[in-house]
């Protein structure tokens, strides 16, 4: 008897850095997601595509859930509204230690979801057998309708377990999405991620939150890929930030980010970047529109 087909979607949820796109990665085994220690670091949901002769998962991994406080952070909030909206089944990741959500209606929301919810208790690796009976036994009380399963998204502990658990309970559906296709977003994302997450890890303070990346040219030949991208920043004091002494800095960010791309990209990258002032983008609706926040 011939297996029937499983196709869905599968929204990541919870509070920054609690390991959301480390579980995504995971799953997908490349890293679409990417991944610094600094909160907001997610601030699109990103779809990343597991496919498997009888199933097609369609993960979205979603902001961490915040209290906004200025326009883009509202924006990003919208994104994980319409996570509760569009998915086939729920995760809800929370760190050891955690109790709820920053903001109670979403765990109200949890309560009543009329679809299956994983509750994944992340982290497990660094916690005493004590702590973990003690968490466990915490969600369990305050959240009993969801299933609850420990894991590890960093040592790839019970992380099988639970992404089989998760094609079980999708509903019988085509594929929505051609079998070798990983993600919906396209080439120049990634190279906008990449840049970002060596903004997030080699500058301070509010730095990386002003800026945006945009990637202008993507010309791909046989053994090499040729791309220019512009560093967007609010004002000319942080412009001179990014660019460092002698253009030091800068260069580093470029370096790094060509490392990361010939390997996402498995060919020869050529990467030039420039650094713009764009006066105010956070709080501009036209400018948020144009980076894909406003949807």
């Amino acid at each position: 008897m011939e297996s029937k087909h499983k196709a869905g979607f599968v929204n990541i949820i919870g509070n920054p850095n609690v390991g959301k796109s480390t579980l995504m990665n995971a799953f997908v085994g490349e890293k679409l997601s990417i991944i610094t220690s600094k909160a907001q670091t997610t601030r699109h949901r990103i779809l990343g595509i597991v496919n498997g002769d009888d199933f097609q998962v369609i993960l979205s991994d979603t902001p961490g859930i915040i209290k906004p406080a200025y326009e883009l952070q509202s924006s990003m909030m919208n994104f994980v509204k319409s996570a509760f909206e569009d998915a086939d089944v729920l995760v809800y990741m929370v760190e050891i230690g955690e109790k709820g959500l920053k903001d109670e209606a979403f765990f109200e929301k949890i309560k009543k979801s009329k679809i299956p919810v994983l509750l994944l208790l992340n982290k497990v690796d660094t916690a005493t057998q004590e702590l973990l009976e003690e968490q466990v036994q915490y969600w369990q009380e305050v959240l009993p309708t969801v299933e609850l399963h420990p894991i590890s998204a960093l040592s790839n502990f019970n992380v099988k377990n639970v992404f089989e658990r998760i094609v079980e309970l999708l509903p019988e559906a085509p594929a929505y999405y051609p079998k070798d296709q990983l993600t919906d977003k396209p080439e120049r994302f990634f190279v906008n991620e990449t840049i970002r997450e060596k903004i997030l890890m080699h500058y301070k303070k509010e730095i990386p939150y002003a800026v945006e990346i945009e990637t202008e040219e993507f010309l791909e030949d046989d053994d090499i890929i040729r791309m220019r991208a512009v560093i967007m920043v609010e004002r000319d004091s942080q412009k001179g930030i990014i660019i460092g002494h002698k253009g030091s800095a800068l260069k580093r960010v470029g370096v790094e980010s060509r490392k990361d791309l010939e390997k996402f990209f498995g060919k020869q990258v050529h990467i030039e970047l420039y650094v713009k002032v764009n006066k105010n983008w956070r709080s501009n609706s036209r400018q948020l529109k144009r980076f894909g926040y406003n949807s």
